[in-house]
């Protein structure tokens, strides 16, 4: 009898744990799927494919020619366009969806969060006077703060920011999470940084520099996340798995009812 095949829309913590569970199982064929945007990626287990696969009808044709029996989205809770393409491409094929969305941050006692819903908004909401800024926001959308130069900001990705796209004032470091709260207490005081801008990437990974914050008494600017594009939404890589075995073992006239 032929594997099953699933397909993991991946670059996240979540998304690398999901493939090592579910290839231990020796049953399933499984594929995880990179954009390609970090050029070092951790290693995966299964099988491997980067790159994008040219929109929702890519991916729907994609899912047919490998036939797909059910596919993952495990992105990052930011990348709403991938969650889109892949919400149509199921709807297209008929090949369940289930996404994995682990759970946003909320804040707490002592926590001063200014809510913003985009890249602009966050720039606004620095204000007027000069500010240092740690930008914790990945390499993607740092262009977006070159409108408001007045401030200094301290820039942190895990692949280096086009120059082009850095605002006037502008330091980078280079690092790959986890980030422990200590350290980042350390970093935030060593750059004497005023305030914080952070996606609200929820898990543990790159928690730490809003704890961090908490404890300086730093406010942070908080982007909210995208509202999730699936249906079939579960929260950690325990529900993704009996999410996924009940899907397996169903008869294939009831999948994706």
């Amino acid at each position: 009898m032929a594997k099953q095949t699933l397909l993991i829309l991946g670059g996240t913590g979540e998304a690398r744990l999901l493939a090592e569970r579910l290839c231990a199982r020796g049953s399933l064929r499984v594929i995880t799927s990179l954009a390609g945007r970090t050029r070092t990626p951790e290693a995966l287990q299964g099988e491997v494919r980067v790159g994008g696969f040219g929109g929702a009808e890519g991916l729907a044709h994609y899912l047919e020619d490998e036939g797909i029996d059910l596919m993952v989205d495990a992105t990052h809770p930011f990348a709403a366009r991938m969650a889109r393409n892949a919400a149509e491409a199921a709807r297209l094929k008929g090949v369940p969806l289930i996404t994995l969305m682990r759970p946003a941050w909320q804040p707490v006692a002592g926590d001063k969060w200014q809510i913003a819903s985009g890249m602009a908004e966050a720039a606004t909401l620095l204000g007027q006077e000069p500010r240092r800024v740690f930008l914790a926001i990945g390499r993607q959308e740092v262009e977006m703060f070159r409108a408001a130069a007045q401030h200094h900001y301290l820039v942190r990705s895990v692949e280096p920011v086009d120059p082009a796209h850095l605002p006037a004032n502008a330091a980078c470091i280079l690092a790959r999470g986890p980030f422990c709260e200590d350290d980042e207490i350390a970093l935030l005081a060593d750059h004497r940084i005023d305030i914080v801008v952070a996606k609200n990437s929820g898990g543990a990974a790159t928690y730490g520099k809003i704890a961090a914050a908490r404890r300086l008494g730093l406010p942070v600017v908080m982007i909210d996340r995208p509202k999730p594009a699936g249906t079939s939404i579960v929260t950690g890589v325990d529900e993704a798995m009996a999410a996924i075995e009940a899907h397996l073992a169903a008869p294939v006239a009831e999948r994706g009812a």
